[in-house]
This record gives C-alpha cells, sequence and structure tokens, in this order.
C-alpha cells in the first residue's frame, strides 16, 4: 500500500482510535509455492492494549496448514471509502472536466505473528471475548469446555491469536489539496449525502485541522 506523507496517520492514536471501532477484515496468508495467497473474511475482536487480534475459524478450512506452515500473516481492514468525480478536483482556473477523479479511504494492515490455537478452554475464552466485542448486552450463554449448548461446538472450530508486529495505515482525504478544492469536496460530500459521505467528509475536515 502506497502511502504518501499526506496521508499518513497523525500518530498512532488516529488509526487506533480508527480500528477499535471496526472489527470486520480479510485476513491474508501465503499460500503454498506456486499458489496465490489465502483470503479470508474474518470478524476479528482487536485489543489494543494487548497489541492483539483473536477470531476463529472452522476446523477445516484450508487457511490453518497455510499459518503452520508460515505464521507470517497480514490483516486488511478498508472503511469510510467514497467514489470522488472528477469535477470536483478540478484546479481552479480550469474547466471542471479536468478534473481527476479518485477515491478516498481510510485502511488499516496488521502485520501479525499467528497461533493457532485447539485448547479447549483457551478457545472458550477467546470465544467470549468476541461475543462480549459483539454483543456486549449479553444474551447468549457463555461457551464452556464440556456444558452446553457451545461445549459440543468447541472440537469445530481453531482459535487465532494474532500478535501485531507491524502497522501501515492510510487516510486519503484530500491532504495534499488547496483548501478551495478541500472546501467544494466537502460541499459535494454533504450534497451527495451518500453511504458514508458524512464520515468521508468528517475525516477531511479533522485531518485538516490538525
Amino acid at each position: 500500500m502506497l502511502i504518501h506523507p499526506w496521508d499518513a496517520p497523525q500518530d498512532d492514536s488516529e488509526w487506533q482510535r480508527w480500528l477499535v471501532g471496526r472489527d470486520f477484515g480479510q485476513l491474508a496468508v501465503n499460500g503454498p509455492p506456486g499458489e496465490p495467497p489465502y483470503v479470508q473474511p474474518l470478524h476479528f475482536a482487536y485489543d489494543k492494549d494487548r497489541g492483539e487480534v483473536v477470531g476463529h475459524l472452522a476446523r477445516p478450512n484450508p487457511l490453518w496448514a497455510a499459518i503452520e506452515a508460515n505464521p507470517e500473516v497480514l490483516l486488511s481492514v478498508v472503511d469510510d471509502y467514497v467514489f470522488v468525480p472528477g469535477p470536483w478536483q478540478a484546479p481552479p482556473e480550469g474547466p471542471s472536466e479536468n478534473g481527476v477523479p479518485t477515491s478516498f479511504y481510510a485502511a488499516v494492515q496488521l502485520r501479525c505473528t499467528a497461533r493457532v490455537v485447539d485448547d479447549p478452554a483457551e478457545k472458550a475464552e477467546l470465544l467470549n471475548r468476541q461475543t462480549h466485542h459483539f454483543q456486549p448486552e449479553g444474551g447468549s450463554a457463555r461457551a464452556t469446555v464440556g456444558e452446553a449448548p457451545y461445549g459440543r461446538m468447541l472440537p469445530g472450530i481453531l482459535g487465532l491469536r494474532l500478535e501485531v508486529t507491524g502497522v501501515r495505515a492510510k487516510f486519503k482525504y484530500a491532504g495534499r489539496k488547496p483548501e478551495e478544492i478541500q472546501d467544494r469536496i466537502a460541499d459535494g460530500l454533504a450534497t451527495r449525502n451518500g453511504p458514508r459521505d458524512r464520515v468521508a467528509r468528517e475525516h477531511l475536515l479533522r485531518r485538516r485541522e490538525v
């Protein structure tokens, strides 16, 4: 992922705050020789204090063999993306049709060392952590080894701990454009008011103020 200086996070807290509010991404694992990488859509829970991501997948998933062969993996999370029409980006002195269309987005890539979890008690603990993350209001039984309703299901999954060893983050929101063009883009996003336009506009204005 190319990260220009004007698209880089202002500090670590920017990408950490953003990532804490997200819990779905794509886990990329090196495939066998001669094969492309495996890419697995994944619900996960990110623990900033532990520097760890946890998740789980079904035991038959082909990722497990690939992870054991090479535990260095990448978790990619992308959100707050919008398309920006060319005229919104046109230079003030030129015709609007000369503006260059582009994409805005926020992205965090976590390089991780993966550890496969098969101990029943540890798997239950990981599942309970995930359930609390996604369902803090409760309403579901806890996973407990040997107890209904989930104990009998534990052998069918493997847990996943991802120790974060590196981070690449990007917030691409017209950071290098003059304020006149940024204002035009912000007005365009407010008027269009499509999916993710409001939050993209917030990113543009927030990053300009710092």
